[in-house]
């Protein structure tokens, strides 16, 4: 039975979608920038803090057309739309950021970087995980590199990836977010460690998406 090329073309747009929603920015170098956030399903990075634990499946999210993704991110007017997750290099994003980037759309990535690179960005925000880490090639195109911090043992793999990546590269740390510990760690490494920046999860603090 042969299937229809156009049809086929549009099976192979779509994407398994947690969520999309506007908000600000809530962490790292755009804190508190409007923001449209594309939130696709599927992870195998599997963090016990995760706090988008729903994101791990994509077996029950609806399936979104890039088309519609992009006419609804341009109908907030965002200043950049942010692809997340789940891990979203689970996906082939080429497509999607291609259609973004043609709609004169700012496109960033929140990445574990744990799967290859797919599609263009204007920043991509690397969070790498020892649960599994990052493949070689992301660490050359990383604009900023966020790591989760819960224990004191985390600081040596901060430093390993930070050594990975280029110097131009905006370093934070972020508590996790239900360590106190974690929070007190963060604050004494960075002022004894200039190169790295605290990162917060303000949309927390203000209790906004």
């Amino acid at each position: 039975m042969s299937v229809d090329k156009s049809s086929a073309s549009e099976l192979q747009n779509l994407l398994p979608i947690v969520e999309t929603f506007h908000s600000v920015q809530g962490e790292g170098a755009w804190v508190g920038a409007n923001a449209f956030f594309i939130r696709l399903a599927l992870c195998d990075v599997g963090c016990p803090w995760c706090d988008t634990k729903i994101s791990w499946s994509d077996k029950r999210h609806p399936r979104h057309g890039v088309a519609d993704l992009v006419a609804e991110a341009q109908s907030c007017h965002p200043r950049f739309v942010v692809i997340t997750g789940g891990e979203p290099l689970m996906h082939d994003l080429s497509e999607l950021t291609e259609a973004l980037r043609q709609a004169g759309l700012r496109v960033h990535l929140e990445t574990s970087g744990a799967h290859p690179l797919t599609g263009r960005f204007d920043w991509i925000t690397l969070s790498p995980k020892m649960f599994k880490p990052p493949v070689a090639e992301i660490y050359a195109h990383v604009h900023e590199l966020k790591v989760v911090i819960s224990q004191s043992e985390d600081f040596a793999w901060a430093e390993e990836q930070s050594a990975k990546t280029p110097e131009s590269v905006v370093r934070y740390l972020q508590p996790e977010w239900t360590s106190a510990e974690g929070q007190k760690l963060v604050f004494d490494y960075v002022l004894a460690h200039p190169q790295w920046r605290i990162s917060l999860q303000t949309h927390k603090l203000l209790g906004v998406r």
